[in-house]
């Protein structure tokens, strides 16, 4: 099962290096036709992997209540992310994935409430919302890569 949580670990480091070298600018811009940036986007899956996997197991996240307000599905970006604040995400999103891990193989997630996602996927515990999570995660890799070209 390790495989999965090194997974989620490799595709994050692969998203920072499709973006590494934009601007603060470029983060923060928002393409035409898109609702959100590149950071928005970076946050998002910091955010939405801390509700599905811990939130819904009973366990508290690992981040603020404002950022999960700030990221969470069905949010736009409200400010402009300043490059110490995207560095801050970065770190998150990197290091996350590595004390989920950790939490995970200590037993930490005993319970979940059963979740059904918006694309009618039933998460009934935190094996299917770590599963789910790698999928709502390539999403977001095709749209990082799609806006990487447009700013």
């Amino acid at each position: 099962m390790n495989h999965q949580f090194v997974n989620l670990s490799k595709g994050r480091t692969l998203m920072l290096k499709i973006i590494d070298g934009l601007s603060i600018e470029q983060l923060n811009a928002i393409p035409e036709g898109f609702k959100n940036n590149i950071a928005w986007n970076i946050a998002h899956l910091v955010v939405t992997q801390q509700l599905l996997c811990y939130r819904l197991s009973g366990v508290p996240c690992l981040i603020s209540d404002e950022m999960i307000e700030l990221y969470r599905k069905g949010t736009a970006p409200t400010k402009t992310v300043t490059a110490a604040e995207f560095e801050e995400i970065k770190e998150l999103f990197i290091n996350l994935p590595l004390q989920f891990e950790k939490d995970y193989n200590a037993g930490l997630f005993q319970n979940y409430n059963e979740y059904t996602t918006s694309v009618n996927v039933t998460l009934t515990d935190v094996i299917s919302a770590r599963d789910f999570n790698a999928f709502h995660e390539g999403i977001h890799l095709g749209v990082l890569l799609a806006m990487r070209k447009l700013v």
